[in-house]
């Protein structure tokens, strides 16, 4: 599966763009993006991060997706292959950055879906709506090898999911769990819409409060949001687009991906703010987990069917996760394969199982926070900078175009690889240096 002849490959364009949705939606939609929105004033923020969304669409996830065509590759093998090429063997493992990274957060994406899988169960056998306290239900499962085997179990269901390969497993999940994700959040948006005193609720978060666009925090915040909800680390996408099809038109798969991971986030703020608004007031609007975990169990518990309302809540969850870190695991199980020549099976058993080990004394919430923040905030914008850098300047004035041309009929526009060249490449650099400043943007 390493060579260029039996390498796997999304089906469809239609299968690599809801796999890369897959990816992009993830828990952070949920569980930060309706309190950026909140917090930030409300439809006021949404001007900022659709402005960004539409920067990044149209040159980030250009710029990888076609990155990883060209390499045949994920990223250590695509960077290796360009460095080669333009005479700079010294940086050719420089790729080892984003596959770092791709392995660090889903080593913890896997702690923070074991608890989800807890709050499904929890859900049905109804612990999780029957609790006294839910931060002291939280609480329980947060500790020091709190929650092993959910974790375990969590990488289980990853390995399971994995094994068959891109075309075979990663895509037709892809395909089952995300339109099932979207009908799921819309049933959702639509009980939550019945509850009483849900309208300042949606007067928040629809109605903009103008003097927040004066305020730089709101440009920063949407900008973190933007670039880590669109998966921008030179990793996953990259990996994703090394399957996809040189007759694919990139220009027209980022667009879909980036339209469709805006919707996921709306349909989460639309769900989440207003049943706040209305059961437990606005000030209880946080970010992470407390939200997830705490903050809307406690909501499910004082709405009529909330038992129902959760267990749905949390299969959605849980779909969104899956389908994230399934990617995350690609960047070093394709890693494996390409560089070493192991089979699947075998690049998907050691990986896990390296997940596993190092992950199990990463379970406390401390931990794993300080582990997550050190992931985000330093190796994944550096990762998505140094594979920027290396497509829009090193590999020379028209590679970039020639890429991002492969597969479209019409000529893309002349504003495509300046944009890219000078604007992303600056935005990369510039959400690394943010992310340190205020110690995480995503």
């Amino acid at each position: 599966m390493s060579d260029a002849n039996s390498r796997d490959s999304f089906s469809s364009r239609y299968g690599f763009i809801i796999a890369c949705v897959g990816s992009a939606v993830g828990m952070a939609n949920v569980w930060a993006f309706p309190y950026r929105t909140a917090r930030y004033g409300g439809a006021a923020f949404l001007i900022p991060y659709f402005i960004c969304v539409a920067i990044l669409g149209a040159t980030g996830v250009v710029e990888e997706t076609a990155f990883g065509r060209w390499g045949g590759a994920g990223p250590l093998g695509t960077m290796r292959k360009a460095m080669v090429a333009k005479g700079k063997k010294s940086l050719k493992e420089i790729g080892i950055i984003p596959v770092i990274a791709a392995f660090g957060i889903g080593t913890g994406y896997a702690i923070i879906i074991g608890w989800v899988l807890r709050y499904l169960w929890g859900s049905i056998t109804g612990a999780v709506t029957s609790a006294e306290n839910t931060g002291a239900y939280f609480g329980q499962i947060v500790g020091n090898f709190g929650s092993v085997g959910w974790h375990l179990l969590a990488l289980a269901f990853t390995f399971v999911m994995m094994i068959g390969g891109i075309q075979k497993s990663i895509e037709k999940i892809c395909k089952f769990m995300m339109p099932l994700f979207y009908i799921l959040f819309i049933y959702m948006a639509i009980r939550v819409a019945m509850l009483p005193g849900v309208v300042e609720g949606y007067k928040y978060l629809f109605i903009p409060q103008w003097s927040y666009l004066t305020d730089v925090k709101t440009w920063i915040f949407a900008l973190g949001q933007a670039f880590f909800s669109l998966s921008l680390a030179g990793n996953g996408t990259v990996v994703y687009g090394s399957y996809l099809s040189k007759k694919e038109n990139v220009l027209t798969c980022s667009a879909h991906i980036a339209i469709f991971d805006t919707l996921a986030a709306l349909l989460a703020a639309i769900v989440v703010v207003p049943a706040v608004f209305a059961l437990v007031g606005a000030d209880s609007i946080g970010a992470g987990p407390p939200l997830l975990f705490i903050t809307l169990p406690a909501i499910f518990q004082q709405m009529a069917g909330g038992r129902i309302f959760a267990i749905i809540f949390f299969l959605a969850i849980f779909f969104a996760a899956v389908t994230s870190i399934v990617n995350l695991f690609e960047t070093p199980i394709e890693m494996l394969q390409e560089r070493f020549k192991l089979s699947r099976s075998k690049s998907v058993a050691i990986i896990l199982v390296l997940a596993a080990i190092g992950g199990v004394f990463l379970e406390s919430a401390d931990t794993i926070g300080v582990w997550m923040d050190v992931m985000s905030i330093y190796i994944c914008p550096l990762g998505a900078f140094i594979a920027a850098v290396i497509f829009f300047w090193v590999m020379g004035k028209d590679f970039a175009a020639e890429q991002i041309q492969l597969g479209r009929e019409k000529k893309i526009g002349k504003w495509v690889v300046p944009l890219g060249k000078y604007g992303f490449c600056a935005i990369a650099f510039l959400v690394f240096v943010l992310s340190i400043a205020f110690g995480g943007i995503g």
